[in-house]
């Protein structure tokens, strides 16, 4: 897909298509809008949007720099899923990359990919580990966050509402949390701030209300029943890659990549998907295909259960191994892959 603002932008050049946002049965205090969620890399924040939305729309791993594109997470409300919240209101979360100093060309597109969305949004959610005192990526993403505002401000724009929110609460003795919230607070102005667990899904209804209080009245930009913008292939895509790094260790997961090569629906039971997985050196495509092939076949085995739920059909699953020497640091080849600015899978 595009750059989702960029689609705002089409509409608002084009005055016969604007209107088409307009849906006259919605009430007049209908809310909308989209929230940037960032912060450092491993903080959880797919882990909170995923649990906003009630679904998996993100990968999760105990791994950095899992999220590599600006993922989508559609909630419109009122909904079964949140019953306690009865405010009209549609919020589009966008789950970037997390913010860290780079080391290649990959590093620089996914910092590039989330500081960009900053001053394009109408909240900004940012998610910090508060388990821990802040550190050196903590401090850049608040640097980022407040040159945004400083930009914003500059052009004659009203500064973007930030919403702080501290996760991994749960690890803490109130002491350390009291310590803890004060040390993120300092960091930088935040609009509104609140404390939660995105892992046991605390809090929840309060992270969106506040997201709505914050959010300007406006439309529904997708179908009530969408989810993610994402398609299909790039889900699965991730399905792989969420498997490799669950599986594998070292410094493979960084140097790894999916794209999927076929997908074949052959029946109304069966669906065909080849994919290929790719690293950068010869080493590392021994340690992903592994003693005769065993790790493979393990990432093979726990991607398809999660697959086969995204396409409901069964799945034959087939994974190869490809070699592209130092694709990270090559811009040619992270076009290749589908890493661009204006491109999320």
């Amino acid at each position: 897909m595009s750059d989702p603002f960029e689609f705002l932008e089409q509409l608002e050049d084009d005055d016969e298509e604007a209107p088409l946002l307009i849906d006259d049965s919605l009430p007049e205090n209908h809310r909308s809008g989209f929230v940037a969620v960032v912060g450092r890399p491993n903080v959880g924040k797919s882990t909170l949007m995923n649990r906003l939305l009630g679904q998996k729309v993100a990968i999760v791993s105990h791994k950095p720099q899992t999220t590599r594109n600006q993922l989508l997470g559609i909630l419109t409300l009122p909904s079964n899923l949140h019953p306690d919240i009865t405010d009209p209101a549609q919020v589009v979360f966008i789950d970037t990359p997390g913010i860290h100093v780079p080391h290649n060309k990959l590093g620089e597109f996914l910092v590039d990919t989330a500081i960009e969305t900053i001053p394009d949004a109408d909240v900004v959610l940012w998610l910090v580990d508060a388990s821990e005192p802040p550190n050196d990526e903590d401090r850049l993403v608040a640097g980022a966050i407040a040159q945004a505002q400083v930009k914003l401000t500059q052009q004659g724009d009203s500064p973007t509402p930030v919403l702080l929110v501290l996760n991994k609460v749960d690890l803490l003795s109130v002491e350390q949390r009291l310590n803890l919230e004060q040390a993120f607070l300092s960091l930088a102005p935040v609009d509104n701030w609140l404390a939660t667990s995105a892992t046991k899904a605390d809090s929840m209804n309060n992270v969106i209300r506040l997201l709505i209080d914050h959010l300007p009245l406006g439309p529904r930009y997708f179908p009530e029943d969408q989810v993610t913008d994402q398609q299909t292939r790039f889900m699965v895509a991730e399905l792989i890659r969420e498997a490799a790094l669950t599986i594998l260790h070292q410094e493979v997961p960084h140097a790894l990549a999916v794209y999927v090569t076929e997908f074949k629906r052959r029946s109304d039971t069966m669906t065909y998907i080849g994919a290929n997985i790719v690293v950068e050196r010869k080493s590392q495509k021994g340690i992903v295909i592994g003693n005769s092939g065993r790790t493979l076949k393990k990432i093979g085995q726990l991607a398809r259960t999660q697959i086969q739920e995204l396409v409901g059909t069964k799945v034959y699953l087939e994974l190869w191994v490809k070699i592209r020497p130092k694709w990270r640091k090559k811009e040619n080849e992270l076009r290749w892959l589908g890493y661009t600015k204006n491109n999320t899978g």
